[in-house]
C-alpha cells in the first residue's frame, strides 16, 4: 500500500481543521481524470494520508 485516503466533502474545511491543529497540509492539487480536488499531509510517523473531496 503507497498510502491512505479519506473521503472528504468539503476539502478547505477538511485543510482548515488540520492546520489549526498544527499539522502541515500540501498545497492543494486537481486530479486531472476527474476533476477533483486532493491533497496530502503526513501521520506522525512521516508516512502520506491523502483527503480527496468527493
Amino acid at each position: 500500500m503507497r498510502h491512505l485516503a479519506f473521503a472528504v466533502a468539503d476539502l478547505d474545511t477538511a485543510v482548515r481543521a488540520l492546520e489549526n491543529h498544527g499539522v502541515a497540509v500540501e498545497p492543494i492539487r486537481l486530479d486531472e481524470l476527474t476533476g477533483r480536488r486532493f491533497t496530502f499531509f503526513a501521520d506522525p510517523d512521516g508516512l502520506p494520508l491523502e483527503l480527496y473531496e468527493t
